[in-house]
């Protein structure tokens, strides 16, 4: 078997298939294993237990799938044609929706395309054993893309690519072929720091160096329970994850706009009135994240969410309304962040 040949012919199915980028890594991670013990030791993980719970096991592809010697990795871009994030986020009254949940939940698409994928590599060679993963099992998957040689991991901790920013959502196939592995590309972050300047919340605590328990994205996602108040203020209008570290990154002036029709903005998500958002039933709420990332925090962290960021926006007849008339919900999660969303507007009024 020519495998260098058939390393080649993997990129190009998967160009084929809607990756704009197609690596191949080595099933072995020790350096970022030994970091990924220390940052679960130090707690940064906040509340995703199952972060500890698999522990080592993400950076050991083959213990995932026992016989794993390569991994084939490929990016998919996501940025959509959508109202200006800048301009969002300078309108308290709007509520912003970090770019990758716009549109259809990228697993639903990308993890598809992967499966195909991987049955084309099986019929190639005459067998099975290949699994294709997006964000859907314990994979270290910027690592394995970055050792595949499709971006380095900078200094915001997501990966990037000088010629397409950060923009794209990543997917690996695990296969027991000795494929012919891709160099690292070199990092290019140089003496930059926008990112952790950029950060609302000071999550990104040095050069590559993510506190979870302080992102945005984990505060309104994976977060169960209250907000912490030290971050509320700072959270603005962000309703469902941040996007401000790959928004001031310099690279990101290259990204490509998606070309998959399914990563546009649907229901208006990318610039909606929050008094608007607040007012859905749960009904509505469902109805119009069907098939959206954003349905998985449910209705409740939803609410929360709204309503702290309600607490940022500026008085008004229509901001007191949409307050009042959750004050009584069932949800103690959701009556706290209204109480304190209220509190605000008197703090202010006195003020």
């Amino acid at each position: 078997m020519d495998l260098a040949a058939l390393a080649a012919q993997v990129k190009d199915w998967g160009r084929e298939l809607g990756f704009q980028k197609v690596g191949i890594a080595a099933a072995d991670l020790p350096d970022d294993e030994r970091r990924l013990t220390d940052w679960l030791e130090a707690g940064r993980h906040g509340e995703m237990r199952y972060m500890a719970r698999h522990g080592a096991k993400r950076a050991r592809p083959a213990e995932l799938v026992p016989g794993t010697l390569r991994v084939i990795s490929a990016r998919m871009d996501y940025w959509p044609a959508a109202a200006d994030p800048a301009a969002v986020l300078a309108d308290p009254t709007l509520g912003y929706v970090s770019r990758y949940a716009l549109g259809r939940d990228y697993h639903k698409l990308v993890r598809p395309r992967l499966a195909r994928l991987a049955d084309r590599l099986a019929a190639a060679v005459g067998a099975d054993g290949y699994r294709a993963f997006t964000d859907s099992a314990p994979v270290l998957e910027k690592a394995l893309a970055r050792d595949a040689g499709l971006g380095w991991i900078g200094k915001h901790t997501n990966l990037l690519d000088r010629h397409d920013g950060s923009w794209f959502f990543l997917g690996e196939v695990f296969t027991d072929l000795p494929l012919p592995v891709d160099a690292p590309l070199a990092a290019h972050c140089g003496s930059c720091t926008a990112c952790l300047e950029a950060c609302p919340t000071r999550a990104i605590v040095a050069p590559y160096e993510l506190d979870a328990r302080r992102c945005i994205s984990y505060l309104t996602i994976e977060l169960d329970g209250p907000i912490p108040e030290e971050f509320r203020a700072a959270i603005g209008n962000r309703i469902y994850g941040c996007d401000d570290c790959q928004l001031v990154c310099p690279w990101n002036r290259y990204a490509k706009l998606a070309v998959e029709p399914d990563f546009q903005s649907r229901h208006g998500l990318d610039g909606a009135q929050l008094t608007v958002l607040f007012g859905w039933s749960e009904a509505e709420f469902l109805e119009r994240t069907a098939g959206s990332a954003i349905r998985r925090i449910g209705y409740v962290r939803w609410l929360r969410n709204v309503a702290i960021a309600l607490g940022n926006a500026p008085a008004s007849v229509e901001r007191e309304a949409a307050l009042q008339a959750r004050r009584e919900h069932p949800s103690e999660v959701v009556r706290e962040a209204v109480g304190w969303a209220l509190g605000r507007k008197r703090i202010a009024d006195s003020g």
